[in-house]
Parts: structure tokens; sequence; C-alpha cells
């Protein structure tokens, strides 16, 4: 891994695609101008969060000029983007995918959301994502010349085993492109990052969209860089903005150096043995 200015944008998502393609777009082109080479979008960046909405969306003929346009700003930038999520259609399955674009442009991965946000919290909010969507089967790790990443969206944050096989793939940082909601945002969205992050010795980037009220969906907002230590080092708090920080392997050595987790894991007793 090499040192890495990167780039969080925290933006907000309205009804329209165009316009948040544009604001995408923007956002994008000011954290260039502020020297950021690995630059991060929000889950659903181009449409509001929704079972109805992600079905509307991926039946829009302007969708598919939405990633080519951001591989355009990769490429005329020489940058990473982690095109945070968007609506997904093929073969009649619905995916929520978030793509990995190198300073050439070109894609080097993608990451469907694994675990569907399935919650029934009375008095509160229900959602049920597998209404519309599909899980996807894969583990996304992805190595790069900047670093190894681990990708996660959402709802994947909360299943330690997945960080955990990433985690054996040496990853350097994770990303993880996310709209969690008022209820469940206050709870555990900060305590999720910082536990995955101390877990693995990793940094953490999670990428919200900013709080807009909408008649669909209040998205949290709070994007946040977490250290390998847990420690947040910047939060975006609720408003539309763009959050920068420099990743440092040397710290990544130095926790794992202190404290060794994966020379002290007993793998070989970690399993369940009937009596």
């Amino acid at each position: 891994m090499q040192q890495i200015k990167v780039a969080l944008c925290q933006m907000k998502v309205v009804d329209d695609l165009k316009i948040n393609l544009n604001t995408a777009k923007k956002m994008i082109q000011e954290a260039t101008n502020n020297n950021a080479k690995l630059i991060a979008l929000p889950e659903m960046f181009i449409c509001p969060y929704s079972n109805n909405k992600f079905k509307e969306y991926s039946e829009n003929k302007d969708l598919k000029q939405v990633i080519p346009e951001i591989q355009k700003k990769a490429k005329e930038n020489s940058i990473y983007i982690i095109a945070g999520s968007i609506p997904e259609l093929v073969n009649d399955k619905l995916y929520n995918t978030a793509y990995v674009i190198n300073d050439k442009g070109k894609i080097i991965g993608k990451h469907r959301k694994i675990h569907l946000f399935d919650i029934d919290i009375p008095g509160k909010i229900t959602f049920k994502e597998s209404d519309t969507l599909t899980g996807g089967n894969k583990i996304t790790v992805i190595d790069t010349p900047i670093g190894k990443i681990g990708i996660g969206i959402c709802y994947d944050i909360r299943f330690p085993e997945l960080w955990g096989l990433m985690n054996k793939e040496k990853i350097d940082f994770a990303i993880l492109p996310g709209a969690f909601n008022m209820i469940t945002g206050p709870m555990h969205w900060q305590k999720l990052l910082q536990t995955r992050a101390i877990d693995n010795q990793i940094y953490m980037l999670a990428i919200s969209p900013a709080r807009n009220d909408n008649p669909y969906y209040i998205a949290y907002g709070h994007s946040m860089i977490i250290n390998p230590q847990g420690e947040i080092v910047v939060d975006a708090k609720e408003d539309e903005n763009i959050i920068y920080s420099i990743l440092n392997p040397e710290k990544i050595k130095e926790v794992r150096q202190q404290i060794p987790l994966t020379d002290h894991k007993r793998n070989d007793i970690y399993k369940l043995e009937k009596i």
C-alpha cells in the first residue's frame, strides 16, 4: 500500500437522475482539485433509497450513461473512484452494485450487496430490500497499486464473518457505501465502523448520502474515516460536503505490530465439534 489522500463525497441525493449525476461529477472534480487520488460516492447515489425507486431508476435509459460518465472522470483526472452503488438490472434480477474504477477509467471490480436490509422495528421503521433486490454472492477484495481494498455495502457491515474473510486476504482498507437511516444510524453506524476497523486493524471508509428530508427514506449522514485503532479521523456530520484524509501504511503496520492479532489467532480451535 502507498500513502494516499482519499475523499468521501457525502452528496445530497434527489429524485432526479441527471441532477444526481451532475452533483457526483462536480464533487469528484472538487475532490480532485484538492489532490485526492481515491474518491468514493455513497450507496444509491443516483436515486432515492426506496424499493419503488430502485426498480424505476434501473429501467431509466439514462442509467446506462452513469458509470461511463464516472469512468470518464476517473480517466481525465487519473484517480480511483468507488462509484458508491446504483441499481443494476441483470436478467430480470436487480442488484445493489458498487463499481471500482481505476485511474485509467477501467472498471476493475464491482461488489453486489450481499446482505439485504430486511428489518422491522415496530413503530419506527420497516424496510424489506428483498421485495425488489437480489443479494450478491461474492466477497469483493481488489488488489490495486494504491492498496488492497475490501468492499461492502451498508448492511454488509453487520456481519463480521465477511470482514474476517476479507482480512485473510490482507486488505489495507475497506470502503463501505452505506445509507443507514435515522433509527439505525444513531444506534449502530459509528459503533459498527469502529468495531470492524479494530477487529481487522484497517482503515474503514464509510460514505453515506447527506441527510435529506424526503418522503422515501432519510439517510443518517455521518460519512466517516476510521483509523486502524478505531479512532474517528473525520466525520462529515449531516450536510452535503466532502471529507478528506491521508491513509498511511505505516499506521497500519504500527498497529499490527503493537497488537499482532493475526499472529495470535487460534485457527486450530476455531471450530465446533459435537460431543
